[in-house]
């Protein structure tokens, strides 16, 4: 089959699943909203496109998201008609519709199967909307933007052949007429990659070695924002370090914002939370906690294989494939009691659950993990075993991504 791929970030969550179409002998070509230098990635023929504008300043503030989309359709729609006009006719379309750009796609191959990736559908109650009451909506019409920021989604509903959504949570979210659609697969976790390393070391700062023999405390976000809890993990901190004096937290993420607003004075995040945490932190204990920035992946691995304590917060929103990679790599974890995150975390079982606000329950829960070495091995095994039954790239997921795909060509 000819096969196209659509994400402005491409692979993304199409890393594994795309290579391996290539590995089956497709013709597989990805559309990219970026200035690249390759051409070819792992098999896979990169188009690269761009917007021909910007979005219009003082839109009105409720439809400035679909206009934006409008002008990354607008742009793929264009770049597609070339591809046709070269003489490319694609079997199917995978895409993801989050930013807009396969608005159009049918319109330039109508008969190309076109399958969506699933990720969230918008809600004004029961998930991120109005979760915390720290960050309240001060408009009243939050509702109304909502409504129109899923234009975008009801739009493909009418041209999608199916969907996948990598949680049965995430999945629940869309409408009941377009959710029969929609298969749930994972991305998928190479836990063999991801595996347990008990002489792992990590250094910092070029002269600092941490070895599992230490007390690693580990926070990861790509960036810190309260969307993943990152106030409440910071506000854990002062009674953490008192308690645990070798403590060491390690706190990954970058200081923007991925999901939610910025802060209503132009500060960042992470700098609020520091201000607001550090008086209660002795000098000597703040020289504990290391903020690592983003780091390599190939960092990354090593940092949660040598975490004694993992913690994972977010509000009711898209699971974080770091969750799940913790997971395979036997992390004993504490987590929020949130969707989609009960689906991998059983209380007791695969890690230690807790009110999302509860800052209080959260130090007392690690500390309790800190202290006890057998639940620690205990969890980790649990969460690792789990991880490989369901979340496994090469015997779970990939697979079933596959056999989607085949499904979806029928």
């Amino acid at each position: 089959m000819k096969i196209l791929f659509i994400h402005q970030n491409f692979p993304g969550q199409f890393k594994f699943l795309a290579p391996a179409l290539v590995q089956q002998g497709h013709e597989v070509v990805a559309m990219i909203m970026q200035k690249i230098d390759l051409e070819v990635w792992q098999g896979i023929k990169l188009v690269s496109y761009l917007p021909s504008r910007s979005s219009t300043p003082n839109i009105h503030p409720w439809v400035s998201d679909f206009e934006t989309k409008t002008i990354r359709g607008e742009a793929c729609y264009r770049a597609a008609r070339k591809l046709r006009n070269a003489g490319f006719m694609p079997d199917m379309i995978i895409a993801h519709p989050g930013w807009g750009e396969s608005l159009f796609l049918k319109d330039v191959w109508p008969e190309s199967k076109l399958g969506i990736y699933c990720e969230f559908y918008y809600h004004a109650q029961g998930a991120d909307v109005g979760f915390d009451p720290e960050f309240p909506n001060k408009d009243d019409s939050e509702i109304c933007r909502l409504r129109l920021k899923n234009l975008n989604h009801l739009l493909h509903f009418e041209v999608a052949d199916a969907g996948i959504s990598p949680t049965h949570w995430q999945a629940s979210t869309f409408p009941a007429d377009f959710k029969s659609k929609i298969t749930v697969i994972h991305d998928g976790i190479d836990t063999q990659a991801l595996a347990p390393n008990s002489s792992v070391t990590l250094t910092l700062n070029g002269n600092v070695t941490l070895t599992k023999q230490d007390e690693v405390i580990t926070f990861v976000n790509r960036n810190l924002e309260p969307y993943r809890g990152y106030h409440i993990f910071m506000r854990a901190l002062p009674a953490l370090l008192k308690k645990r004096p070798n403590a060491i937290v390690l706190i990954v993420g970058g200081d923007d914002v991925s999901y939610g607003a910025r802060s209503d004075d132009g500060k960042k995040w992470k700098d609020i939370f520091i201000d607001e945490i550090r008086p209660a932190i002795s000098i000597a204990d703040w020289q504990r906690v290391h903020f690592l920035g983003t780091i390599p992946y190939e960092s990354f691995i090593p940092l949660l294989q040598l975490s004694t304590v993992h913690v994972y917060l977010t509000y009711p929103f898209v699971l974080s494939w770091s969750l799940l990679e913790a997971m395979s790599v036997g992390c004993a974890i504490v987590a929020s009691d949130t969707q989609p995150l009960c689906e991998a975390i059983a209380h007791d079982k695969t890690g230690r659950l807790v009110d999302f606000f509860d800052h209080q329950a959260l130090a007392k829960e690690i500390c309790q993990l800190l202290d006890n070495a057998k639940l620690r091995a205990k969890l980790g095994k649990n969460a690792r075993a789990f991880a490989i039954k369901h979340y496994d790239l090469q015997t779970i997921c990939l697979p079933n991504q596959l056999a989607w795909v085949n499904q979806l060509s029928t």
